[in-house]
């Protein structure tokens, strides 16, 4: 029976982290692969990439993180915002890869049987510094202590107003779908690219940079819909925590000057199904 295992944070613009796709292999025929978005910048790679994966798992499962949905001014692809997202989620199509806007797939695989919940959520800002109560003020604090998350200048949410416009109108949806099509009693392993609760932001280096990692609103999701486990990625610190009996794991890659200091070989695929029994 195959497994179900994950990574995130590709980034394959540097040859490095692309070299480490190519060597990407599944460990048995039936494994099935969750990528947790920040596959590249460029439509091209982001293609490359998921079509490379495809062919040596049995099963594909993307979601998108925010380097996706910039539009880099050397991206031939021009579109922005929602359909740019639309133009990723067709490609995957063709590809078979499986989307947020596709129905959940069950895995019955080892660790099974799972629904497989491939969100799309962004972020509102509702991670604010403490002593801050409005976007305005935390934007505020984090730009008096220089950090600016480049989503402000390449990641354009049109048609809505604003990415936070565009993060709740993806979390009504997705509650709902999760709701009305996970059947009764059955787990979950919800998959998205930024963490669904706070508590991994904790330790981020800057502080101010959780205003763009997350949304209150989703902090009870895992109890909510059974969630066997949360794989996300985004902050380029892989890691497990727990959180209300709930695994929630970091399967990023990240940039190779992060990933090269590191003892541990690049571009593990971290094992989400059956779950690795490990120390609390």
């Amino acid at each position: 029976m195959g497994k179900l295992v994950a990574i995130s944070d590709l980034h394959v613009r540097y040859a490095e982290n692309r070299e480490i796709v190519e060597r990407l292999r599944p460990t048995g025929e039936e494994d099935w692969l969750l990528v947790a978005g920040d596959v590249g910048e460029m439509v091209a790679d982001v293609e490359w990439t998921l079509e490379t994966l495809s062919r040596r798992f049995a099963k594909v499962i993307w979601v998108p993180g925010n380097h996706e949905l910039w539009t880099p001014p050397d991206d031939p692809v021009r579109l922005v915002g929602v359909e740019r997202y639309q133009h990723l989620v067709a490609i995957c199509r063709r590809l078979g890869v499986v989307t947020p806007e596709d129905p959940f797939p069950l895995w019955e695989g080892e660790g099974g049987p799972a629904v497989i919940a491939p969100l799309f959520l962004l972020y509102d800002y509702t991670f604010r510094p403490v002593g801050t109560t409005t976007k305005a003020e935390a934007l505020a604090v984090a730009k008096a202590a220089g950090v600016i998350c480049t989503d402000e200048f390449f990641l354009n949410p049109d048609p809505y107003p604003t990415r936070d416009a565009w993060s709740r109108a993806r979390v009504e949806e997705t509650e709902k779908r999760l709701t009305e099509e996970v059947p009764d009693g059955l787990p979950t392993v919800l998959v998205n690219h930024w963490p669904i609760v706070r508590e991994p932001t904790r330790i981020l280096r800057y502080p101010e940079f959780a205003l763009w990692c997350g949304t209150e609103t989703t902090e009870d999701w895992p109890r909510r819909f059974r969630a066997a486990a949360v794989v996300y990625g985004h902050l380029h610190i892989p890691r497990l925590i727990w959180q209300d009996g709930v695994p929630h794991q970091e399967v990023s890659l990240g940039y190779p000057r992060e990933w090269q200091p590191r003892g541990t070989p690049p571009g593990r695929l971290v094992q989400i199904l059956p779950r690795v029994v490990v120390e609390r």
